[in-house]
Parts: structure tokens; sequence; C-alpha cells
């Protein structure tokens, strides 16, 4: 049971959580490789979602046969793609909005701890109109590793001013429940793009089929 007086901040992944993104970076990513044949895949993607897109480019570019320009320009070539996607395409999901009035309204400091780059979060932040809900973004960029490892929601847990202990985690993919579990934070997930029952998923705290599905958690 989720008693909310237990807890002082709420800490939201972006993508595939808060917007129908992960679709639209499977299609980036596989539009901007496809001129070098490189057989980039939907399930590749699938396989890697939630973790920064710098660390999946380079583990593409050690398993296949890369002639193509270096990593940071395509990097750079497939954060403007799925930007330019994003902010045509992209949606909120179901629950975004019902769910973070709930916890503001319940005294929680909001915040979203995202492995996508600075402007691509603010970019969402804005589309979706989340402004008066967040205290503040936070992106795994400035971390030293991404997710799975719990460096990203470490830090912005420090930065509301909050213990680990005290803080709920959303996210939808299973680097980020593992990373959000080896921060010591209660970790609510709701799946996108892989099924409930993956064991990474099934580490998390509650498993929902929607943000909609939290209001209907017990709250003690």
């Amino acid at each position: 049971m989720i008693n909310l007086t237990d807890y002082s901040a709420a800490i939201f992944d972006m993508d595939g959580l808060l917007i129908d993104s992960e679709p639209l970076w499977q299609d980036a990513e596989i539009a901007v490789y496809a001129p070098y044949d490189v057989p980039v895949t939907r399930e590749l993607c699938r396989a890697t979602a939630g973790r920064r897109i710098d660390e999946v480019l380079t583990l593409w570019h050690g398993r296949f046969d890369w002639q193509g320009p270096p990593l940071d320009e395509m990097v750079k070539r497939v954060l403007a793609e799925v930007t330019r996607r994003i902010l045509e395409h992209g949606k909120a999901l179901p629950g975004v909005h019902e769910t973070m009035r709930l916890l503001r309204d319940a005294g929680l400091k909001l915040a979203i701890a995202s492995s996508s780059p600075p402007p691509l979060i603010q970019a969402v932040v804005e589309k979706l109109g989340l402004d008066n809900y967040l205290e503040l973004t936070h992106s795994g960029i400035h971390e030293a590793r991404g997710k799975p490892d719990p460096a990203v929601f470490l830090t912005t847990a420090e930065k509301l001013g909050s213990e680990p202990k005290n803080c709920l985690v959303f996210e939808d993919a299973p680097a980020g429940v593992t990373a959000g579990k080896a921060a010591g934070m209660t970790v609510i997930a709701v799946p996108s793009v892989f099924e409930p029952d993956h064991p990474d998923i099934q580490a998390a705290d509650q498993v929902l089929n929607s943000l909609l599905a939290f209001e209907t958690v017990k709250i003690g």
C-alpha cells in the first residue's frame, strides 16, 4: 500500500511514461541509420529503451561493421530527428496530468529524471504543459553513467532536498526500474514497450497498466 505521507518527492521518467515517444525514438534511430545499411531493428531499439542514446549508439557501433560518420555526429542526428518527431506527433499518455496533480496537491515535490538531453526534456515539458507541476528536471547525460545506474535519481533527489527512501519513482522501462530500486526508492512501473511480466519490471513495488490506475491505488 502506498501511503503518500511517507514521501516528500515523486520523480518521473519521461519517454514512454509521460509521452508516447518510444515508437518515435525507434522511427528516428532506424531512419538515421538506414542510409548506412546498419541493421537497426525495432527489437534492438526496444531492448535498449530507457538508456542514454550515446550509450545505445556506442553499443551498435561496436556490434556492427561501422563505416559511417563518427558517433557524436550520429547522436546529434538521432536527437534532431526524434525531437522533430516528438514535437510533431508526441502526445501525453493517459493519466499524466491527473497523477501529477494528485501528487502535487498531496504536498510532494515533482521532478523529471530522464536519459534524454535537456533540450528534449524541456521541449516535452512545454508541449505537455507540465511546468506548473515540476520543481526541476534532470538529464542523465550529466551523470558518468546512465540508467540502470541510479545516479540520475540520486542527483535528482539531492536537488529536491529529499532522502531517497522518501522518493517515489515512476518508470516504464526495466533499466529505469533497476535504477530506481538501486537508489533505494519506491518504484511504480507503468510499462509501455515492455511486457508487465518482464522480470525487471516485476521488481518494482507496484506495476500498473496506466498512470490513470495510480488514482485507484490505496492511499492509507
